[in-house]
């Protein structure tokens, strides 16, 4: 299997490029804003074809080039039907100072938000079959109302069972913010007690921000895992848009 990932825009969002090879289709998963000249060069070294783009959940830092990504080469988008409507109003799940921003971040021009021309929904225990991968999605809600996650087998290592795509659900050491419009703390802690702690250890986590990790070692460390393990130990930290 093929991943490849890359930070890009002012959020520093992750976004992940999945074939099962060079030459293949591929799956784009969260291209945020500045994130399409990246996937560009990931197609163009290798050769790849993106026929879905895949977001975890509705928020400007995931979402600002999936309709350009799309567009480019005629692929399809897949979000939750709870946060669609964020793909033509993505004001409706900011914050005041991400609001306050997004005039310097358009550079002074009008923008108009369009959905691609293919939108289909992401279903809770839905198994996809995209470009040759497999993936189960996970309605994981909290940080947005549609927020999902995306597992993928992984078979080229025997260490590793599953690749985890988190979105903003699961970081190395914290969790994403609940405090924005349609953020909800008690239902971010459902779904990762019923999302995530039934996860094997070995599954490798790629989050929406920040470093890769794994299942094992967020169980192990990550104070709000600890917490809906029983430790008792709780942490504030929150990360995202």
């Amino acid at each position: 299997m093929f991943i490849a990932g890359f930070p890009a825009g002012p959020w520093g969002t992750n976004c992940y490029v999945v074939a099962t090879g060079a030459g293949q289709e591929c799956v784009v998963v969260d291209p945020g804003k500045d994130a399409a000249d990246g996937v560009a060069e990931v197609i163009r070294e290798h050769r790849l074809k993106p026929v879905a783009v895949m977001a975890t959940h509705g928020h400007l830092d995931h979402i600002w080039c999936v309709t350009p990504v799309a567009g480019t080469y005629d692929a399809t988008a897949w979000i939750h039907s709870a946060d669609r409507h964020l793909l033509t109003d993505p004001l409706a799940g900011m914050s005041e100072d991400t609001r306050l921003m997004l005039p310097q971040l358009l550079g002074g021009r009008e923008h108009q938000w369009v959905e691609p021309d293919d939108v289909r929904p992401l279903d809770d225990t839905t198994t996809l079959e995209l470009a040759g991968v497999t993936f189960t999605v996970d309605h994981t809600p909290g940080h947005t109302e549609g927020s999902v996650t995306f597992r993928t087998p992984y078979p080229d290592q025997d260490e590793v069972s599953e690749v985890l795509f988190s979105g903003d659900l699961l970081f190395a050491g914290s969790i994403g913010r609940t405090d924005l419009p349609g953020g909800d703390h008690p239902t971010m802690l459902r779904s990762l007690r019923d999302k995530v702690l039934p996860l094997a250890d070995d599954i490798v986590v790629l989050p929406g921000h920040g470093e890769q990790t794994s299942i094992g070692r967020e169980r192990a460390t990550n104070p709000y895992l600890l917490e809906l393990a029983g430790s008792g130990a709780a942490g504030r930290v929150i990360r995202g848009l």
